[in-house]
């Protein structure tokens, strides 16, 4: 990291007038302060971070005048369990070192990387598990709830919560003709699954309906129950339509419409779509030689993204209480799952591979067709976040931002302005590029034209237009090698 690099984020943090979610800065004069290791725990169990020892937030973020940058050093790694210690930390994370000059002396600037899924929860041994995992939030080293620590530890192991059997659930609470659709479909699509089943008690049992001593679990009921929510009131859908950018603005209304959405998971995910569709505007798009009304985030993507938090929620007992919240707001639809990413980290999210908490959720719903009969809800191959981001690039709509988070996963999902009616290829195009560098700030080309979905040919293409508008400018002359792309 250079000194512009580092001038740059103490600006950052002297606008701020504090640290952030990211960066944490400590004086550390002469010896390293304890809390540190809570910070290096809390980056490296969240988003990762940077600490930059020799810096007092006290003092407006001044560099400290009498730092022991060698001293501080050698506390640093000796602590990370380097050069033969024993260490603070249980799972220390990866992290870089470096010595930087600021202010015409070094400082020490720490990057923690994040640990991988499993091997998460880094903490503080002395403290144990329990006292010594924490997580970042903002400017703040917040320890860990039993619920976070449980989905932390849970990340990578098969779960098998969803066969869990239902407590005085029986054969009768299942819905008798969607029990027959799914056997119908077996039968059409995997024959093998139901040879040598003899009546509908042995094919329930062999779809997973039902234990092998024939009692009814989680995933039978929540894929063919007559009413699952008698059995668990939260798991349902929650869509709020609220009148501003943000929840509990100031006035008298609360919410534009509400609507709470139960019933087996297939009607969860017609009546959640529909319930938000009512509050989004339609546009008129021209396809082929006519002119359809559409809605202005497609109606494939918000299938998707419900039908996701519905099949990769936690249903674990620790999550009985939450629902899966979808707010509206009036420039973004966000669902929320409770349980954070499984399987998968936040790198990989759009890789094509299909990881799957709930396998046997997943499976029966891949028998079933909606209620509308618009097919099954669920392919299990991995292709449902490309296609969300394709469609939305097609349609000229910022690409879907996915925020995995301990406990929980946030999908938002932007609303066009309502006077943005460009809908050419081309300006598809450029809406992308505006977009990724919108979101992601200044970039070469090959990295632009990844971060928006096209080929570095056709990103250069946006990208000369946009600079012919007024819109980007690069930072160095063609024949660089070094030239990226801002927006002014």
């Amino acid at each position: 990291m250079d000194t512009i690099s580092i001038d740059k984020i103490i600006g950052l943090l002297r606008l701020q007038g504090r640290d952030d979610a990211f960066y944490e800065a400590k004086a550390c004069a002469h010896d390293l302060s304890k809390d540190v290791w809570e910070t290096v725990s809390a980056f490296a169990n969240t988003d990762g971070g940077t600490l930059l020892l020799g810096v007092s937030e006290k003092e407006g973020f001044a560099r400290v005048a009498d730092f022991q940058i060698d001293r501080i050093c050698d506390q640093f790694i000796s602590g990370m369990g380097d050069g033969g210690a024993a260490g603070v930390l249980t799972s220390p994370p990866e992290y870089h070192i470096e010595r930087v000059p600021y202010d015409g002396r070094a400082v020490l600037l720490v990057r923690i990387h994040e640990l991988a899924a499993g091997q998460k929860p880094c903490y503080i041994t002395a403290r144990g598990v329990q006292g010594g995992s924490y997580k970042r939030v903002d400017d703040k080293d917040v320890r860990l709830s039993a619920h976070e620590l449980y989905a932390i530890q849970s990340a990578t192991v098969v779960d098998r919560s969803d066969r869990e059997p239902v407590a005085g659930a029986s054969i009768a609470d299942l819905d008798e003709a969607v029990c027959k659709a799914a056997f119908a479909r077996a039968l059409l699509t995997t024959p093998r699954s139901l040879r040598g089943t003899k009546d509908d008690s042995e094919r329930l049992k062999r779809l997973n309906f039902t234990d092998p001593q024939g009692r009814v679990i989680r995933a039978g009921l929540l894929v063919a129950g007559a009413y699952p929510q008698q059995f668990f009131p939260k798991l349902h859908v929650d869509v709020a339509v609220h009148p501003g950018t943000a929840k509990g603005v100031a006035g008298e209304l609360r919410f534009r419409d509400r609507s709470i959405c139960e019933g087996m998971l297939g009607e969860m995910i017609e009546d959640t779509v529909t319930a938000v569709a009512k509050s989004l505007r339609r546009r008129s798009v021209v396809r082929g030689l006519g002119r359809v009304d559409e809605l202005e985030i497609p109606e494939v993507v918000l299938r998707e993204a419900v039908t996701n938090a519905l099949l990769h929620r936690s249903y674990s007992e620790y999550f009985d209480g939450e629902a899966v919240a979808v707010d509206v707001f009036n420039d973004r639809v966000e669902i929320t799952n409770p349980g954070g990413l499984w399987g998968k980290s936040r790198a990989d999210l759009a890789d094509g591979r299909s990881c799957c908490r709930n396998a046997t959720v997943m499976r029966l719903m891949s028998l079933i067709p909606l209620p509308s009969g618009a097919g099954s809800p669920a392919e299990g191959n991995g292709s449902g976040i490309p296609l969300m981001m394709a469609e939305m690039m097609e349609n000229g709509l910022e690409p879907p931002e996915f925020y995995p988070a301990i406990d929980h996963f946030k999908v938002i999902l932007r609303r066009p302005h309502e006077d943005d009616g460009r809908t050419s290829a081309t300006t598809r195009g450029e809406i992308a590029v505006e977009a990724a560098l919108r979101k992601y700030g200044q970039m070469p080309i090959r990295e632009l034209a990844e971060k928006s979905g096209m080929s570095v040919s056709q990103a250069r293409r946006r990208v000369n237009d946009l600079i012919a508008r007024g819109v980007v400018k690069a930072t160095a002359p063609a024949t660089s090698r070094n030239r990226e792309y801002q927006l002014l």
